[in-house]
């Protein structure tokens, strides 16, 4: 009879994102979103959005059960570095949403008047936009009319500031910014906003031609080619010289002929030449 032989399992090494920012120094807060009791199925659709709007700093994946209590989420947070709790809720009158920080709390309560979901305003777009990297780091946070208020307003403006992770501006690569959360409060109606958008970089100041020609990473590099400057003792000879290159306002020399300044645009240039 054969000896069955034993199989050994290899350790596999898992890379832990870190709990401290290497820029800020300060803690990376971590969230989990679940339900507490039975909610509809578009309710269970904004938990998701709400889960996907907290990455990369939550658990996307988080199973939870019906026999699973507050101190059951309690008790993993504090092993998985988890600082905050979302809290989604359906009660008689209207769906529910509590922002607790762990493990003691303060804990705010909203009541949710009207949402919209993820896939809603897909539809409504004529051409949504969802890069694979949109996901990839934290959304910033922007805070509109919390300014002039009471204890309430100013505890809901720390809390959501602590929510996401802070940023450096001064150190901060714009071209991770991808996201944007905007908290507008209306003093009116004493409601609160809560939009998520897709941000993207743009330039500005120029043309949509040259806009396009620069998003579509077609500009040429020219960092190897030699610069070809023209001396004022080859004006007679250059066709197009710079007369005066210490001034803003340079004169240029079209085969000895001297063109003002005022010029500026090519075809001025030639009307000018044309006598016209």
């Amino acid at each position: 009879m054969q000896k069955k032989r034993k199989v050994f399992d290899r350790p596999v090494a898992v890379k832990k994102k870190p709990s401290v920012d290497q820029v800020t120094g300060e803690k990376i807060p971590k969230s989990f979103v679940f339900a507490r009791g039975k909610l509809p199925g578009s309710l269970r659709q904004l938990k998701l959005d709400l889960r996907k709007l907290m990455l990369p700093h939550t658990a996307l994946n988080l199973k939870e059960k019906k026999r699973n209590n507050l101190k059951d989420f309690l008790n993993v947070a504090g092993p998985m570095g988890v600082t905050h709790f979302l809290i989604l809720s359906k009660s008689d009158s209207a769906p529910c949403l509590r922002v607790a920080r762990a493990p003691q709390g303060p804990t705010l309560t909203f009541k949710i008047h009207e949402y919209s979901l993820a896939s809603d305003v897909a539809r409504s777009q004529a051409h949504p936009s969802c890069p694979p990297d949109l996901f990839k780091n934290s959304p910033l946070i922007v805070l509109s009319g919390f300014g002039s208020g009471g204890q309430h307003l100013k505890l809901t403006t720390i809390m959501f500031q602590n929510v996401f992770p802070a940023i450096d501006i001064n150190t901060v690569n714009l071209s991770t910014c991808k996201r944007m959360v905007l908290l507008n409060y209306d003093k009116e109606s004493k409601h609160i906003e809560f939009r998520h958008y897709s941000i993207r970089l743009q330039p500005v100041g120029v043309s949509r031609r040259i806009r396009k020609f620069v998003q579509s990473h077609q500009v040429p590099d020219l960092s190897n080619l030699q610069d070809r400057n023209f001396g004022q003792e080859n004006c007679s000879n250059a066709p197009f010289t710079v007369k005066d290159p210490s001034s803003s306002l340079c004169s240029v020399a079209v085969k000895g002929e001297q063109i003002p300044a005022s010029l500026s645009s090519f075809k001025q240039v030639v009307q000018h030449l044309r006598g016209e």
